[in-house]
């Protein structure tokens, strides 16, 4: 088995710039104690998580600016959590979760290499009955919704890991699951919206997504 080859970029913000370490390309793979593969997880998919998306881009870009004062944040799926790092930048309180083995290791690295605080990881699946995250404020997100049966996994998980008034933002790429998706979060009590990015200048290509939205108040 070939060693991985990595790339290292850096990511503007504003003035603020993200430093990151990512797989080169989505040819690279290493399960050698098949870990990957006994949580159901194949070689074609193993390296998905390993590289930047324009979807994660676009998540960045958006909660760049939000307003992250006393909330409780979970990014979802994180992968190379570049979201986080960069809210982690803006002395945020976030929590990172993702279903593959090596999330985790990338994150230290990553959260060293930007000299940041430690990002609290949970390795946990969409399915598991108790993941010990607790309840957030917000949850974030972006191309979540890859599997038709990802619809009823995500929408219980957030459901679960939402407090009683929580803003939920994901950023979709248009995968064609999104519908059944808001359909079911409106079933659970949330209210819904969407639309495209305002400023992609940052993509090297058109960017055919919504930024999905979806809020719960249970205090009105």
């Amino acid at each position: 088995m070939k060693p991985l080859r990595y790339r290292y970029r850096t990511i503007e913000f504003g003035n603020s710039d993200v430093h990151i370490c990512t797989l080169r390309d989505r040819q690279q793979f290493s399960d050698e104690n098949d870990v990957a593969a006994n949580l159901g997880i194949s070689s074609a998919n193993w390296p998905l998580f390993g590289v930047i998306w324009d979807s994660s881009k676009v998540l960045a870009n958006f909660m760049f600016e939000y307003e992250i004062n006393d909330k409780r944040i979970l990014e979802v799926g994180c992968g190379m959590a570049l979201t986080s790092l960069m809210l982690n930048q803006r002395n945020a309180d976030i929590t990172t979760t993702d279903y593959h083995p090596e999330v985790e290791r990338f994150l230290l690295d990553n959260v060293m290499l930007n000299k940041g605080r430690k990002i609290p990881f949970v390795r946990t699946g969409w399915g598991d009955a108790d993941s010990g995250l607790g309840e957030f404020d917000v949850i974030i997100g972006s191309d979540l919704l890859y599997e038709s049966e990802h619809v009823e996994l995500l929408s219980e998980f957030i459901h679960q890991h939402a407090k009683s008034t929580c803003d939920i933002i994901i950023v979709d790429p248009g995968r064609g699951n999104h519908a059944r998706f808001s359909k079911k979060m409106v079933k659970l009590g949330y209210a819904h919206s969407q639309g495209e990015p305002e400023n992609v200048s940052y993509l090297t290509k058109p960017f055919k997504g919504q930024i999905l939205r979806y809020q719960r108040n249970m205090r009105n």
